[in-house]
């Protein structure tokens, strides 16, 4: 599932320029010219990186980023400012309104997309490229394999997303709309047991190689991974 980045920026050419690329990057865009339009984005859908201009019709892009930091719902997003602001007063002021990096015009694609990365990276390690392991079980995001004590195992896409998520944030339990939310994304509109249904298939994907038993319900509150 491609990582979602909201574009704020009023400047229609930067806009489209940044969109395009990253979107032959392999990320999914949305635009927004306003901190008011973004807003309007973001009480509908939750991406996974935001984006934003400095200087901004109405409200500033660090108001903005001040609102989302106070907002429970958007506290955790990564926020990335694009800015012409260069000067180290203005550095400091965009990462103590909560921007997780700041990035100045004009730059590259190639850095854009390396910035965007680390951030998810560090908030968001589902989507990174690195292979994760647990206990024997070993999975490939760029191959798409999954082996379980060097066997390979079988898994469709959304047990596939399920489980990469889980392993990267193990031993913390998930309710099944905080996974809805985080494997399927909130603009998705199922119901919550459909989470049950794919657990049971990720833990029979799991059993040949015996690490179905690293999934654990937690009766209650959610799902776990357990290392």
């Amino acid at each position: 599932m491609p990582a979602t980045v909201l574009i704020v920026e009023d400047e229609p050419a930067i806009l489209e320029l940044v969109a395009v690329n990253l979107e032959h990057a392999g990320y999914e865009t949305l635009r927004a010219k306003t901190a008011e339009d973004a807003s309007r984005l973001l009480s509908d859908i939750l991406p996974d990186v935001v984006l934003l201009d400095w200087m901004l019709p109405g409200q500033s892009g660090v108001a903005l980023a001040r609102r989302l930091r106070g907002d429970a719902r958007t506290r955790e997003l990564p926020i990335i400012f694009l800015t012409a602001r260069a000067d180290e007063p203005d550095k400091i002021a965009g990462l103590e309104a909560g921007a997780d990096d700041y990035i100045t015009k004009p730059f590259s694609t190639k850095e854009l997309v390396a910035r965007i990365r680390a951030v998810l990276r560090r908030r968001k390690p589902q989507h990174g490229d690195a292979p994760v392991e647990i206990a024997g079980l070993r999975l490939d995001p760029v191959a798409h394999r999954v082996t379980g004590n060097g066997a390979a195992l079988s898994f469709g896409p959304t047990e596939f997303r399920l489980l990469h998520y889980l392993m990267t944030h193990p031993n913390r339990v998930y309710s099944r709309t905080q996974l809805l939310d985080e494997v399927w994304g909130d603009h998705v509109f199922i119901e919550e047991r459909t989470v049950d249904v794919h657990i049971r298939r990720l833990r029979q994907a799991l059993a040949p190689s015996g690490h179905d038993s690293l999934i654990e319900t937690v009766r209650g509150s959610g799902y776990s991974m357990r290392q």
